[in-house]
């Protein structure tokens, strides 16, 4: 069985982002590409990270009415990311027009709630439940909707995938013990969040700024 850690390449260089996977690609299972690799370099640059040899998730987080991400996904379909995001708070009908329009081999995981997001930060967006229970309604409609899975923190997960028990579940926001937090809020390590029912994880900066980037993938790896 591949890894289930996806490495994070957020830069919008393209050899960077080539030499950071291929430092890392004997540990890890993918590479993850979001929104500033995307906005930089386009399918092609997707396409250029995939002939490396390791599944991609497209991490662009669509959210919009349902015709449109409908079409965004359909415009993506040539590159078939083995992963790729929308928000399920687009809703019920826009989940599904997104998995219609997805290739087969893709799977569609909705974004529940951020993991820079806290209850202090929902609340002043208007959403009075903590993130815990926001997490679990969005997974119950994501699960309606037919797509394949959801993105969560790990405190969220294992609620979440004991809800929905054969549901795909992305963990970003993953920390090794001596991690340091950046933007993230709601964090846990790679054991714990696998143990909780994890699917993948998702690390960016422990592995990617650090000095040694294989080493330090080798090294969360061999905590799995």
């Amino acid at each position: 069985m591949s890894s289930p850690i996806y490495v994070a390449i957020d830069t919008p260089d393209l050899e960077r982002a080539k030499a950071l996977a291929m430092k890392v690609r004997h540990h890890v299972g993918g590479i993850k590409l979001g929104l500033e690799f995307f906005n930089a370099n386009g399918r092609a640059g997707v396409r250029s990270m995939a002939a490396l040899g390791l599944p991609i998730f497209l991490d662009l987080k669509l959210h919009d009415i349902p015709n449109t991400v409908a079409k965004a996904v359909q415009a993506l379909n040539p590159v078939a990311p083995a992963v790729l995001t929308i928000h399920a708070a687009g809703g019920r009908a826009m989940m599904e027009d997104a998995k219609a329009a997805a290739p087969v081999g893709t799977k569609v995981v909705a974004v529940t709630v951020l993991t820079s997001l806290d209850s202090g930060d929902l609340q002043s967006i208007g959403w009075p439940e903590n993130p815990h229970d926001q997490v679990l309604r969005l997974t119950e409609l994501s699960r309606e909707a037919g797509i394949d899975g959801v993105v969560c923190s790990g405190n969220e997960v294992a609620a979440a995938r004991a809800a929905w028990p054969d549901g795909f579940f992305v963990v970003p926001g993953v920390r090794p013990a001596d991690g340091v937090l950046g933007d993230q809020k709601r964090v846990m390590t790679p054991r714990a969040a696998l143990d909780a029912g994890a699917s993948i994880l998702v690390v960016g900066r422990p592995i990617t700024q650090a000095p040694d980037p294989d080493q330090a993938a080798r090294a969360i790896e061999a905590t799995l």
